[in-house]
């Protein structure tokens, strides 16, 4: 009777745990957030010149957590996000696009991407080494509690997703019972570096000026969809907006269904995919298919006469469920167990700054924007579900970039995952 009860997501305290009144305090926060961004005077205008709206819709639900109020382990507000809203904003945000200029964009934003990945793969055995010169104990550990086994699966999470996540747990077979801090990790070190990236938004003209980047091909693709929806732009009706969620929410249902049945006949016939052990396992993740079709499904409606229901708002509907998705990304982060774990903290946070190192050194030989890399980086540690986010947020017309940049990721996550483990493994014997 007197022994310590460890604390459980089954005995955690949480306030609220109707997802009723969790999504309606999200809603609060953002509502709160849009109402004093749109004030011209006063405090505010002050304060938002500093922090942009896009990082303060992901701070407050991220404060909520931390006191206890909701739980985003609790909660399924994330999981109706990222499955639901998250494909249906692809289409919306995708309908009008222009797929000539996006890829006018160049060959930039795949150099950028691929600097995110390399800065994955090396930034874990660089960690190692920092770290284990003044706390070798805390990039120690033998056999499969060994500490490079677990950082692993953070390289498959910080390269592709989920999918490549579970691969390399599967591949290094890293104590289940120690799993947890890892999680811990990816949690509050890529939220942080989110963040970061948010904040940078709001600076992007400080930076490319810095950069000394060519910002033309970025610049066409929005003046066209600007241009596009001024021509078309028209007060909504009732039927408008039916038939912008029938499109939405039509193709979120084909994406589903398609996605369903792909990755299960991928599973039940191929080896390479159904093994967790694969390279090829993250082709049976059904999130990789719902992402995949349902970008790929905005596009054709690009094609289409649908395309002219950009005038009616589309696009604004789509970011309505996109600062949605942001919120719920917020409220899994938990500020309070930042200090939880510091040494491996430490190592993420180590391994993070060489990944944006990086970033920022090949941007600067290269003149990107701050766009590549922001876009780039997300593709890689954020995946299908924050990579859209953080295109979006530069302009609606460029979640596309995102979607199909984090869908790339799933692609070379766990083949650049194990070379960043086997580099690890090096480092940690050393």
């Amino acid at each position: 009777m007197n022994s310590k009860v460890e604390e459980t997501e089954a005995n955690k305290f949480v306030l609220f745990k109707n997802d009723g009144i969790v999504f309606g305090i999200l809603m609060i926060a953002l509502g709160f957030v849009f109402y004093t961004e749109s004030k011209k005077s006063g405090f505010w205008p002050k304060f938002y010149k500093y922090v942009p709206g896009l990082l303060m819709c992901y701070m407050i639900p991220a404060v909520f957590n931390s006191l206890g109020l909701i739980d985003a382990d609790v909660s399924q507000t994330y999981y109706v996000a990222s499955r639901y809203l998250l494909p249906a904003s692809l289409v919306l945000l995708t309908i009008s696009i222009d797929l000539k200029a996006v890829f006018n964009l160049g060959w930039k934003a795949l150099v950028m991407f691929f600097t995110g990945t390399i800065g994955i793969v090396i930034g874990g055995p660089i960690a190692i080494l920092i770290i284990s010169t003044f706390s070798p104990e805390t990039v120690g550990g033998a056999g499969f509690d060994a500490v490079w086994r677990g950082l692993a699966t953070l390289a498959g999470s910080w390269i592709g997703g989920g999918a490549n996540q579970a691969a390399m747990l599967e591949i290094y077979e890293y104590n289940q019972e120690l799993y947890g801090g890892m999680v811990l990790v990816d949690i509050v070190v890529a939220n942080i570096w989110m963040a970061v990236l948010l904040f940078g938004i709001g600076k992007k003209q400080k930076i490319d000026n810095w950069l000394k980047a060519d910002n033309s091909a970025i610049d066409e693709l929005k003046h066209k969809v600007q241009t596009f929806t001024e021509k078309i732009t028209r007060v909504p009706t009732l039927t408008d907006l039916m038939m912008i969620l029938m499109f939405a929410f039509v193709s979120v249902g084909i994406a589903h269904f398609g996605a369903d049945n792909i990755s299960k006949y991928l599973v039940e016939n191929f080896e390479s995919v159904s093994n967790p052990k694969s390279a090829l396992s993250s082709f049976g993740s059904d999130f990789f298919w719902l992402i995949s079709i349902a970008t790929l499904m905005g596009i054709v409606l690009s094609f289409t006469k649908a395309r002219n229901y950009e005038g009616a708002g589309a696009s604004k509907v789509g970011s309505v469920f996109i600062y949605v998705l942001v919120a719920t990304i917020g409220m899994k982060m938990d500020l309070g167990k930042i200090f939880e774990n510091p040494g491996l903290i430490l190592i993420g946070l180590v391994w993070m700054a060489i990944h944006a190192g990086l970033l920022i050194l090949v941007a600067k030989l290269i003149k990107a924007p701050y766009f590549f890399l922001a876009v780039g980086s997300q593709a890689n540690v954020g995946g299908a579900a924050s990579a859209p986010v953080v295109a979006a947020a530069f302009h609606p017309s460029l979640a596309t970039v995102g979607a199909l940049l984090a869908v790339f990721g799933y692609v070379v996550g766990t083949y650049g995952a194990i070379l960043c483990a086997e580099l690890m493994k090096i480092a940690s014997a050393g």
